[in-house]
């Protein structure tokens, strides 16, 4: 598992690396106002159709019965059944898109129900553009799971990474001609390379192949498994993803230029260490869990769910102090750049303080969902999620109703909307856990205790290397001059970030931590260039 999840972190950091390049490029080129907001705004409905289907209920359904059949040895009948959910659900997928296409106007109208016609119109044309492009995200997630459960995960890894490239060229080559619309021609070729053509490739390699008679068998057993699965799981992934939609919704009565672009670039930082470590971590460790699960092995399955929970906390907490910390420089860092002011930085600032509260409980809700999922029980996530959802939209609402939407009330709203999706994702997080616990007997509890008790006491050491580092260096400033903002950030970020590692290695040291010794094991094994353990360890 650890293996699996540092394999995907590297693709993922590099990914978010990418990302912030291309967010930076953006946010140069187009600052933090009118276009930036129609252009976050275009995404509105394609991300819906992806989410739902693409962007992890299909391959969540279909991983624990593709593992079934590897298990087995009955690999033929492992790529029928690849075969025949790959052409089903491209139909599915493709009336979704077409049905999108034609009512794109009203779609938008609703998504965004604070904007006047003429800014509906600009997001109208921008999301026609995207909307092809899921297919591409469909296909891909699905090559993606076989991908995992056959042990590689490059393609799971540097898919993204594609993807980023071709937005970050539309930026530099295609703005220029087409305005914001260069960005999104940009999107469509960066999945077209890394979610259909890079997926492909790595499945061939791995003796994949698409099975010629799907037509004859439509009612394979193995699909009618998938089916059931999938649609409770549809509602069960999607609440991390409603969230920011419903925020964007919501933040379009705001009577401020950029407000969306805000919430938006706040959630898409929060969203880098939370792709880094958390899902990371949980898109490697559910073919374990399905194989644990097959085999009927709760007492492996417990011991692999609290593994996974303990190796995201060691990386999470202290990233989540981190950012809290020092969101301002992070900020300045990586958007702070030609049309994107000190103000725009200061208002994103704020907004990334409260996502990042909630960022442990969306990192834990990786695994423990999967957790679930791995037990082929996708009703208890939808349960749960569908209350948290009915509880989370009308206090969205609330806020507004409280705070105002006035020009000067635009910061304070946007700051409750995001805290209350913090709170929405430790509630829900923590139920599911609670309900995981009782249904497996346990989830290793003492270790499971004992280790977050340690990673917080580390952490909070962390925090005061870093706070006390930081106000140092606001009492005796670095020696830049006349320097960059960005690049004065990056020096302060520097400096705190390498204190507080230093405060939390020692700490680990001194507190005996299980998470170092399993990160070294692994550093050396694969600096060695030996295999990896059996799927059995941690």
């Amino acid at each position: 598992m650890a293996t699996g999840t540092i394999v995907i972190m590297l693709g993922v950091l590099l990914s978010r690396v990418l990302g912030l390049v291309r967010e930076g490029v953006i946010a140069a080129q187009f600052g933090q106002g009118y276009n930036t907001d129609v252009y976050r705004a275009a995404f509105t409905i394609p991300d819906v159709i992806f989410y739902l289907i693409a962007g992890g209920a299909l391959s969540t359904a279909f991983i624990p019965v593709f593992t079934e059949y590897i298990q087995r040895g009955e690999k033929r009948e492992a790529w029928r059944l690849f075969s025949i959910v790959s052409v089903a659900t491209t139909l599915v997928v493709g009336l979704l898109i077409m049905m999108a296409e034609i009512f794109v106007y009203p779609l938008v109208k609703a998504f965004n129900p604070g904007w006047g016609a003429g800014q509906i119109g600009d997001v109208v044309a921008l999301t026609r553009i995207l909307l092809p492009a899921q297919i591409c995200f469909f296909l891909g997630g699905l090559m993606m799971g076989a991908l995992q459960v056959l042990r590689n995960n490059l393609g799971l890894a540097f898919g993204p990474v594609v993807y980023n490239l071709g937005i970050i060229l539309g930026g530099l080559f295609l703005t220029a001609r087409f305005g914001v619309a260069g960005l999104c021609w940009g999107a469509v070729g960066g999945a077209i390379a890394g979610n259909l053509v890079l997926q492909w490739i790595f499945i061939r390699r791995g003796g994949g192949y698409f099975a010629t008679s799907v037509f004859r068998n439509l009612h394979h057993p193995g699909a009618k498994q998938v089916w059931n699965l999938m649609w409770p799981i549809l509602l069960g992934l999607a609440l991390p993803q409603v969230c920011p939609i419903v925020n964007k919704a919501f933040a379009s009565y705001l009577h401020n230029k950029g407000a969306v672009s805000a919430l938006m670039n706040a959630n898409m930082i929060m969203t880098v260490p939370l792709g880094l470590f958390g899902q990371a971590c949980g898109m490697a460790i559910f073919p374990l869990l399905a194989q644990h699960a097959a085999r009927g092995d709760n007492s492996a399955l417990r011991q692999t769910v609290s593994s996974g929970l303990r190796f995201i906390l060691f990386l999470i907490v202290p990233s989540s102090v981190f950012i809290i910390l020092l969101a301002l420089p992070i900020i300045q860092l990586l958007l702070q750049a030609g049309k994107f002011t000190s103000g725009d930085a200061q208002v994103t600032a704020t907004i990334l303080v409260a996502y990042t509260i909630g960022l442990f409980a969306w990192s834990a809700q990786a695994v423990i969902a999967r957790g679930f999922y791995s037990l082929k029980d996708s009703r208890t996530p939808v349960i749960i999620g569908t209350i948290v959802t009915a509880l989370f939209i009308p206090s969205n609402a609330i806020v507004l109703n409280r705070v105002g939407v006035g020009a000067d009330k635009g910061l304070t709203a946007a700051f409750g909307l995001a805290l209350v999706t913090s709170v929405a994702a430790i509630l829900n997080t923590g139920v599911l856990t609670v309900l995981l616990w009782r249904r497996l007997g346990g989830l290793d509890g003492v270790r499971l205790a004992t280790g977050t008790l340690k990673i917080l006491l580390a952490s909070a050491v962390f925090g005061v290397a870093c706070k006390g580092t930081l106000s140092f260096l606001t009492a005796h400033p670095l020696p830049t001059g006349h320097l960059s903002v960005k690049l004065q950030s990056a020096g302060t970020l520097s400096v705190c970030a390498l204190a507080g590692m230093a405060a939390y290695a020692v700490m680990a040291f001194v507190l005996r931590m299980e998470e170092t010794k399993l990160l070294m094991r692994v550093i050396r094994r694969k600096a060695g260039g030996t295999a990896p353990e059996s799927a059995g360890g941690d």
